[in-house]
């Protein structure tokens, strides 16, 4: 331990995997502030400490079952000449809960779901924290069979994804409360979360779609949005 922590290279490694963790945590981020938009304040808060300890735990978890996790990266069934692992199978899986999820509030809000604005008590809290795991999952897998590509050390390992889920969990509450403060970026929100869910069922299917891409339209997306808002608060002051 004294070693990696006079490692130059120890350093240079906690750096690179710690901004990656972080980055790829920003699915995790939009997701639990979409989900906890349609509780009551305080549900939304407990929603979202819940959550993000749930991310932090699945991710130690998995780290501690290395053998296990990389065993789900082998291969083991084919579709015409296509072989996929469990780890593909999650990644499908959960895609396509994201595709469903996203498409379902979409649709919600364009229709004016009276039943949306009435979502509170334990069980819409419960079915809240039961979908914030389900995706923590998903995320969670993807983000450690990286961290395992990227570094040698569990410990460096576990460090990155301490301090990650700490940014995630000081960036939550701010987002959320963006989110719920104005209508029109929770759509974008959504749509986000439909274009993370076909990222992810494509790389289920081998079809990797570079996340710079992905990441570069949502912060180009976010930037347009702040600006209609700044523009919309400038005009209702006028």
């Amino acid at each position: 331990m004294i070693e990696l922590l006079t490692s130059p290279e120890a350093w240079a490694a906690l750096l690179t995997l710690t901004a990656l963790e972080i980055v790829l945590g920003i699915d995790n981020v939009i997701f639990i502030s979409v989900v906890v938009s349609g509780i009551p304040d305080e549900q939304a808060k407990r929603a979202r400490q819940i959550g993000l300890a749930l991310a932090l735990l699945f991710r130690i978890l998995l780290l501690s079952l290395l053998v296990w996790l990389i065993g789900l990266t082998r291969d083991v069934f084919m579709v015409n000449n296509v072989a996929f692992s469990w780890r593909d199978i999650i990644l499908i899986a959960g895609g396509l809960f994201l595709i469903a999820k996203a498409t379902h509030e979409i649709h919600r809000e364009v229709e004016a779901d009276p039943d949306m604005r009435s979502n509170s008590g334990g069980s819409a809290f419960f079915k809240v924290i039961a979908e914030i795991t389900v995706i923590d999952i998903v995320f969670s897998l993807d983000s450690i069979i990286t961290a395992i590509g990227m570094a040698q050390e569990l410990a460096i390992m576990i460090s990155a994804v301490v301090i990650a889920c700490a940014v995630m969990y000081a960036a939550s509450g701010p987002v959320s409360r963006f989110v719920a403060e104005h209508p029109t970026t929770k759509m974008l929100a959504l749509a986000f979360l439909v274009l993370i869910g076909v990222a992810l069922v494509a790389d289920g299917f081998k079809f990797h779609i570079p996340r710079g891409y992905i990441y570069f339209a949502i912060a180009f997306s976010a930037m347009v949005e702040l600006f209609n808002v700044l523009a919309r608060r400038n005009r209702s002051k006028g």
